[in-house]
């Protein structure tokens, strides 16, 4: 550590990949690991891990983080498209990071002009390019938009000059992230991934950006949503006191392994497979009380394993016939908590994680 850099969090061995399906439990054993190791950069106030290396990361169809089966998810996207209808009206845009597609129809439905890139795309839109973003893929459009990609790449300010540059130093970005104010108030350590290098605060984007449309939170605080002129873009200078970071960040660690061991009759299931149930599966198999049962909606991650702990992730309609009434269920992002009791009629106790 260099003294322009305050060390905040750490841990080790958790996938790099915490979104990649494996067809096997000895696969997903084996995966590949990396370390954790936060800080703040004291210059520019912001956060990354510093043990971060991106040549582990490599996306491609195994990569499996569609949210949208749900359909508390699906009022999260109707809610951003009205914001962007809002910023964007009449634009012509490029969706960097597009995922497997969802959004983006979403936006192509409404009359938007759009493009799109992303290497893990399994579709055949012709208008979604299957590859990296770099300034060489030669288009440009009056607006980008960039979900959940800015937490993924390791020096995030020079992506977004690539990005202004390459859109010939105009137009205007939509950016969707993770909340790092949101993860900390919450003592939220299962949002902690290997995979995100870089954790923003709102604050982070005022510095970033000189010409700011909309700055806010989204899905109830966890995400931040910022439209912004990206020829605005300059380097962040900070002035501030470093962030103060919970000292009992991974208390409830203790709370939620304790909860395990004493319901173990009532068949505790974790629901949710993605990013949060990986980290909250491998914590509690460190812990001593590993979990039995994971439940995902989304089809793609159903009957696959989940990296290091091997669990395989099972269907709603495959796990609930089997549960007794009152059986525990572990809900995994509280968002979904009103969904989950709805597709499960109400008959079991149902225990929010954040």
């Amino acid at each position: 550590m260099t003294s322009n850099l305050l060390e905040l969090y750490r841990c080790d061995g958790l996938p790099v990949f915490q979104n990649r399906m494996y067809h096997s439990p000895a696969a997903a054993i084996a995966c590949q690991t990396g370390d954790v190791r936060l800080v703040q950069d004291l210059r520019t106030g912001l956060i990354s891990n510093h043990a971060f290396d991106p040549k582990l990361l490599v996306y491609d169809a195994d990569y499996q983080n569609e949210q949208a089966h749900s359909q508390a998810f699906q009022d999260h996207l109707h809610a951003i498209l009205e914001l962007i209808t809002h910023h964007f009206q009449n634009q012509s845009l490029i969706e960097v990071g597009c995922g497997k597609g969802l959004f983006l129809e979403m936006l192509r439905d409404h009359g938007f002009p759009i493009t799109g890139v992303d290497p893990s795309y399994e579709g055949s839109n012709p208008a979604i390019l299957k590859q990296y973003f770099t300034p060489a893929t030669g288009i440009r459009a009056d607006g980008v938009i960039l979900r959940h990609v800015l937490e993924h790449i390791q020096q995030p300010l020079d992506f977004l000059a690539a990005l202004r540059d390459a859109n010939g130093g105009h137009g205007r970005i939509y950016i969707e992230v993770p909340c790092f104010d949101w993860i900390c108030s919450r003592c939220s350590w299962f949002d902690v991934f290997y995979e995100h290098v870089n954790y923003f605060r709102l604050a982070d984007f005022h510095r970033m950006f000189g010409q700011i449309h909309h700055a806010g939170h989204s899905f109830n605080g966890q995400y931040l949503s910022i439209v912004a002129e990206l020829g605005s873009l300059r380097q962040p200078v900070y002035q501030d006191a470093p962030i103060t970071f919970p000292t009992n960040f991974t208390h409830s660690v203790l709370t939620h392994s304790q909860r395990l061991a004493a319901h173990a009759q009532h068949h505790p299931t974790v629901w949710g497979g993605a990013s949060k149930g990986v980290i909250f599966a491998i914590f509690m198999a460190r812990a001593g009380t590993p979990i039995c049962t994971i439940v995902d909606v989304n089809p793609a991650k159903q009957g696959k394993f989940l990296g290091v702990t091997g669990l395989r992730v099972s269907s709603p309609e495959e796990i609930i016939p089997q549960l007794p009434a009152g059986a525990e269920i572990i809900v995994m992002n509280s968002n979904y908590l009103d969904e989950i009791r709805q597709m499960t009629h109400n008959r079991f106790t149902y225990y929010p994680a954040d």
